[in-house]
């Protein structure tokens, strides 16, 4: 950011404070809340993987662990389910901050591959996938005791996680190429891509 001029530096800041606000608003505006954590919800991802796209990796981990912040202090309820320091780190690093702060991945294809609305929507599935596996390791190591027995710890964590993780994964790619095919995000003033004829 020293490159930047303080016009510059203000406008990212801010830019990144309202997508973090639109974020946590939209994820709490779910469809669908598991019991244990997790939702399907409409495009909360979404404007964690434009901020990393228009910025850049490095901002956007930063931007994506501020959302890991901010989710884990909504989520402080579901601490009370697990019991014991191991548990609680595993709980506060693979279901918020790592899996929030892999979202700042979602311009990793940015500067890779020429179509931006392919290049967006890519980015905003590897860091569903990341977030998804972050989510599997956390079941698999710390709510197999929510399994009752019935189903191996395995299959219970695959399909509890990939089951808000997969709609959010679609509702993610869709919300990125529909964003990535109307603006060009790149521009500092969000300007509407002009149709080629």
């Amino acid at each position: 950011m020293s490159n930047l001029t303080k016009k510059q530096k203000i406008r990212r800041i801010v830019e990144t404070a309202l997508m973090l606000a639109l974020s946590t608003i939209l994820s709490e505006l779910a469809v669908v809340k598991f019991p244990f954590g997790g939702s399907v919800t409409i495009f909360s991802q979404v404007p964690m993987v434009v901020i990393s796209y228009r910025y850049g990796v490095k901002w956007g981990i930063f931007s994506g662990l501020a959302m890991g912040v901010i989710q884990t202090l909504f989520g402080l309820g579901n601490f009370a389910y697990v019991s014991g320091i191991v548990a609680y780190l595993i709980l506060l690093l693979a279901d918020y901050i790592i899996a929030f702060g892999s979202l700042g991945l979602g311009g990793m294809f940015r500067n890779v591959i020429k179509n931006q609305p392919v290049s967006i929507a890519l980015g905003g599935a590897v860091v569903s996938v990341i977030r998804f596996l972050c989510h599997f390791i956390s079941g698999v190591t710390i709510w197999g005791d929510y399994t009752n027995g019935a189903k191996g710890v395995w299959l219970y964590s695959l399909e509890y996680n990939g089951g808000y993780m997969l709609p959010e994964l679609i509702i993610t790619v869709i919300g990125c190429a529909v964003l990535g095919a109307v603006f060009d995000l790149k521009s500092p003033d969000l300007k509407i891509l002009k149709s080629k004829k």
